[in-house]
């Protein structure tokens, strides 16, 4: 995809009352872009981008788990600025959890934001990005979604289901001339890790203490985070105007190192399941 010059760009951001999110949609105003930001309050985001020139700013409070409201939005967007450039799935929340601790309500209202509100925009984006043969979408994963760790399951469950879903997507759009980016933070200095932002069990286990140390340690966290959310933004709005980051474009200085512990532990899986692998073969095949 080609960045588009001559005009404005329309950015089309979910998860944008807070955060990333609203970070984002504050420096793509400041740089006179176009943008629809969804969100679950409209009067919260106002509220959080006052003294910002909010003119070129469509703010819609959508249910992304609910494709009409998602597919209305998405018209929304082409009739008041015309056109399409950049969408941005960046909604969604932390859950601290052992596995058996995650009620299916839980569950399900994680992968209704991670995975089939995304799979409800990007539906419908794509036949309007193929028809202008251009565009550019970039999911907001996360390095939990490349290694998950222990009270992290459902997070992690749902950002490796957009990893899987975002790689195969890429694959297939790229001879439709659109470009796609995941987008893997570590640990940013927001409300991620607030109550606002995050989910707990209703009902813990005893067998799990590790897991009841770590949430309270991470509910100590905040404001001692590495990252720095403005930061963040700015290397998304690269990512859109570059147009050569690699498909994971890991963010700070955290996420690369735990991807590189990832590498090392799947290429020692590597080795260590091939005598057994080569076993399965058909000998004639």
């Amino acid at each position: 995809m080609t960045y588009p010059t001559g005009r404005p760009a329309t950015w089309f951001v979910t998860g944008t009352s807070r955060g990333l999110g609203l970070e984002l949609v504050k420096q793509l105003l400041e740089r006179g872009e176009n943008v629809t930001a969804t969100t679950r309050s409209s009067e919260r985001l106002f509220a959080s981008l006052e003294g910002t020139d909010t003119a070129n700013l469509l703010a819609l409070t959508v249910d992304l788990a609910d494709q009409a409201q998602v597919s209305d939005a998405v018209a929304a967007t082409t009739e008041r600025f015309g056109h399409l450039d950049v969408v941005v799935n960046n909604a969604g929340y932390g859950f601290l959890a052992a596995v058996e601790e995650v009620s299916d309500a839980d569950a399900r209202a994680m992968f209704d934001v991670q995975v089939f509100g995304v799979w409800n925009v990007l539906r419908a984006v794509l036949p309007g990005l193929r028809a202008a043969r251009s565009g550019h979408i970039i999911n907001v994963s996360s390095i939990v979604g490349l290694l998950p760790f222990p009270g992290w399951g459902l997070y992690g469950a749902g950002k490796a289901a957009l990893e899987s879903l975002t790689e195969s997507l890429a694959g297939e759009v790229a001879e439709h001339g659109i470009a796609v980016n995941l987008i893997e933070p570590g640990y940013m200095r927001t409300d991620f890790l607030r109550p606002q932002s995050l989910g707990l069990p209703q009902e813990t286990n005893d067998a799990y203490p590790a897991i009841r140390e770590m949430v309270e340690q991470h509910l100590r966290m905040p404001g001692t985070q590495l990252g720095d959310p403005s930061k963040a933004a700015t290397a998304i709005i690269t990512v859109a105007t570059s147009g050569d980051a690699p498909l994971h474009q890991l963010l700070g200085s955290d996420s690369v190192g735990l991807a590189e512990v990832r590498v090392q532990a799947l290429t020692a899986d590597i080795e260590a399941a091939r005598g057994l692998a080569v076993t399965t073969d058909i000998p004639a095949a």
